[in-house]
């Protein structure tokens, strides 16, 4: 009886996935098949040789959208975030609804997590696991915990998934908001003028290796 209830509630999640994905407009399926799967391929689980390019699989769909948006420029405006590849490649999902259906679909997707390069017994693990964990309290570095939660699931809609991304791309994108290229969150550019190049990289190697 178990089984035969769990096998339904299996076959159940498969096909409402299935069923949001056929929702998504074929220009936007189109565009997701071919320009964006060349970098973050068909999967959203990106290239192990090319960290560069983020995991969008399994990330929640309010987070994508958000950034996706920030990518476009409006009323003249230029965008929030700056990237020379995705300023270029978000104009081809012209309205708000590409870019949700977009969102949507990579949020549906199975995240193939990244793997850390420290283990518990380095130095490198510890410093990471305290600041996840504690942050360093006289510094004023709040716990990253506190907002992407033990595990780095992140909230839905507030704060985004860290646990299995690559730790080169988690790296980047903190020395980014430290050196103020990437400005499109105040809070995170006020957390990561706090940080040292030894304590991001160890925090974002720590992050890449949560389940």
């Amino acid at each position: 009886m178990k089984r035969a209830l769990l096998l339904s509630l299996l076959l159940a999640a498969g096909n409402l996935q299935a069923q949001d994905q056929a929702l998504i407009p074929d220009h936007v399926r189109a565009m997701v098949d071919t320009i964006c799967a060349a970098c973050h391929m068909g999967t959203g689980n990106g290239v192990n040789e090319s960290p560069e390019n983020p995991k969008l699989a399994g990330q929640h769909a309010e987070y994508l959208y958000k950034q996706m948006k920030d990518y476009k420029s409006a009323e003249g405006r230029p965008p929030a975030r700056e990237n020379g590849v995705m300023n270029g490649m978000i104009v081809m999902l012209p309205d708000d609804e590409s870019l949700r259906a977009a969102a949507r679909f990579y949020a549906a997707q199975k995240l193939e997590p990244a793997q850390a390069k420290n283990n518990e017994n380095t130095d490198s693990f510890k410093i990471g696991r305290n600041i996840w964990r504690a942050g360093i309290a006289s510094k004023g570095l709040p716990a990253c915990a506190a907002c992407h939660g033990p595990k780095g699931k992140g909230i839905p809609s507030q704060y985004p998934a860290m646990a299995g991304q690559f730790p080169e791309y988690l790296e980047a994108q903190l020395r980014a908001f430290r050196d103020g290229t990437r400005t499109n969150d105040k809070m995170m550019q006020d957390i990561a003028l706090k940080m040292t190049d030894l304590e991001i990289k160890a925090v974002s190697d720590y992050a890449a290796g949560l389940r």
